[in-house]
């Protein structure tokens, strides 16, 4: 039996630049209302959003995350050709194939780098941080994109009373290299499929085929709907406000530090309740600063890590070496989260 030679890459990895791209048109929540029998009182309180970004038809998944990549690899000051691996993580990308990752692997002059795209949900930015962290120690990268784009106002059904809300756009990139000492802890990551039907894309692609318009959702108007993401609020909310807190510190007890080490917490900014609820059920001190980005961004699914992590260090309320807690949580029902050294 032939030995294979072992790879061997840098000792440990770290977020070396961030970057994010917000689309320019702000949505309020009386756009909302236009559609659904609600009010903008009841949707900050449920929800804590106020407003949130949705893209024009130029700002695509590919535009957005290119625009967000650049400002990372400046951040990182880097050149694009040492990027070894491209990772996007997205839900809104309507090809089956190619993957977007190559064309924004292109577009960002990196070469001719692995690339490919994963569909993990909320959790996604979580899955593909660890994967580029694998990518770094093992040897087969030295530097690694990750992204997390979503156009999900392509898939909200503005005549959902439960969702039409939630959802905006937006990418969020990072890149990681290499470190001499642990600035990525290790990932506590999972899943619990028998939940799978609680978050989920109203119908299938190839109902679409089938010629029967009786499997297809009509809006007010008897006109056939695109999918769209529905969920069931209560028994999502349950979910992320009981078992997430879990998740979060196991992610603190594997990285073998406390919430009072702490500096920053970036949760999935799915919801201002399940925050400040995962904020006391941690007992976060008062010292940690805690990413509430969605008022102003909406739910931008695996954006929504890296987006609120541009913001924080953008405004200067977390800064470079601090020590971030981040969890991401959604569809599969999948989680991950993992501690950070902020770049």
């Amino acid at each position: 039996m032939a030995k294979i030679k072992a790879s061997k890459g840098a000792p440990y990895a770290r977020i070396l630049g961030v970057g994010g791209y917000r689309p320019t048109r702000v949505v309020p929540n009386e756009v909302i209302l236009e559609k659904i029998d609600s009010s903008d009182e009841w949707i900050r309180s449920r929800s804590g959003i106020a407003t949130r970004h949705w893209a024009s038809p130029e700002e695509t998944v590919t535009a957005m995350s290119v625009e967000a990549a650049g400002k990372a690899i400046a951040d990182a000051g880097i050149d694009p050709e040492q990027i070894g691996a491209v990772v996007v993580s997205t839900v809104s990308h309507f090809k089956q194939t190619p993957a977007v990752a190559t064309e924004i692997a292109d577009k960002v002059g990196a070469g001719k780098p692995a690339a490919f795209d994963i569909s993990a949900g909320c959790a996604g930015f979580g899955y593909g941080l660890t994967l580029a962290k694998g990518m770094i120690v093992e040897g087969s990268a030295e530097y690694v994109l990750v992204i997390g784009v979503e156009r999900l106002s392509d898939l909200t059904d503005l005549e959902d009373r439960a969702t039409a809300f939630l959802f905006g756009d937006g990418a969020g990139a990072v890149i990681v290299g290499p470190s001499d000492e642990p600035r990525i802890g290790p990932t506590v990551w999972g899943s619990e499929g028998d939940k799978s039907e609680t978050i989920k894309q109203t119908v299938p692609w190839n109902d679409y085929h089938v010629g029967d318009v009786s499997r297809l959702p009509l809006d007010s108007e008897g006109k056939i709907k695109f999918p769209a993401i529905t969920q069931e609020g209560q028994a999502v909310f349950r979910w992320a406000v009981f078992e997430m807190a879990k998740v979060a510190q196991r992610a603190l007890d594997a990285a073998g530090i406390s919430a009072e080490d702490l500096d920053v917490f970036i949760p999935h900014q799915a919801n201002m309740r399940i925050i400040d609820s995962m904020v006391k059920t941690l007992k976060l001190p008062e010292h940690v600063t805690v990413a509430r980005d969605i008022e102003t961004t909406g739910n931008t699914s695996a954006a929504s890590i890296p987006l609120a992590m541009e913001r924080l260090l953008a405004t200067g309320q977390a800064k470079s070496g601090d020590t971030a807690l981040i969890i991401g949580f959604g569809a599969g029902l999948v989680f991950a989260a993992t501690v950070v050294t902020l770049p």
